[in-house]
């Protein structure tokens, strides 16, 4: 199926690695100009090189701290100047740390509500006046937008607020011809997911393998998604191909999730 990527300008955050690299990959390989960036700079040149090399794509990197306003504006005002355009934005970024409600600090909302709520606004807020009609931006959630997943309070508040910028965005832009999407990723086999199985693992003092393998036995499909169905997932949604999509959430889960 041709998504009808060809010469596309994507900018994809957080690309250096994990679920923003998937999708990065996925939109180079239909044949995207993607702009990736990272907290790291050298990190997320290699990967771009990675890309590059597997796809023949022309890509761009940058240094981007997604916390910060200005870091936000400089990546989006370099791609464009490096790329001529923006067709489609992916907003991507770490989690907020593991914690229950009881430990966790006000610096420690605010920092999550900095990384997760605020880097949305703020990426939407840059590329906005770039986007026309046709343009798409996607956000990436957690499965915890619609069940709530222990310890990661933190993580299931700022999301679901992105949820709910998704949900007014995508009315407040259709009529410019700008599509705002949500993907839900469930246990996809990542870093991040590593360390959350690796800090139940000690929590609750059993071996690491034990803790996956309670984790794959609650999905239907019986193993982890990789970041390449994923960013096939992501790819979709933020080409033309999905062009009468908007304000929807899609759920790369393995069929985890059970609510109707």
């Amino acid at each position: 199926m041709d998504l009808g990527l060809r010469d596309k300008v994507m900018l994809v955050s957080a690309s250096s690695q994990g679920l923003g690299y998937g999708i990065a990959r996925a939109l180079a390989a239909d044949g995207a100009k993607v702009a990736m960036c990272s907290r790291e700079a050298d990190k997320v040149a290699a990967a771009a090189a990675q890309i590059r090399d597997e796809t023949g794509a022309q890509t761009w990197t940058a240094a981007c701290d997604v916390r910060d306003a200005a870091s936000i504006t400089a990546w989006v005002e370099g791609a464009v100047a490096a790329l001529g355009r923006i067709d489609g934005l992916l907003i991507n970024a770490g989690g907020p740390p593991a914690g229950v409600f009881r430990q966790l600090t006000d610096e420690q909302w605010q920092a999550a509500f900095e990384l997760t709520l605020m880097s949305a606004v703020r990426m939407i807020r840059a590329a906005l006046p770039h986007l026309n009609a046709g343009a798409s931006i996607l956000t990436i959630t957690s499965s915890s937008v619609i069940e709530p997943i222990e310890r990661l309070g933190l993580s299931t508040v700022m999301r679901s607020g992105v949820l709910g910028l998704v949900k007014t965005l995508a009315d407040e832009l259709a009529p410019d011809g700008i599509r705002v999407n949500n993907l839900i990723p469930g246990r996809i086999d990542t870093e991040r997911v590593a360390q959350l199985d690796q800090s139940a693992s000690q929590r609750l003092g059993i071996p690491v393998e034990e803790v996956r393998a309670q984790s794959i036995a609650k999905i239907p499909l019986k193993r982890l998604g990789t970041i390449d169905e994923f960013g096939a997932a992501g790819a979709f949604l933020l080409s033309p191909a999905a062009a009468y999509i908007t304000g929807a959430s899609l759920r790369v889960d393995g069929g985890m999730i059970r609510s109707v």
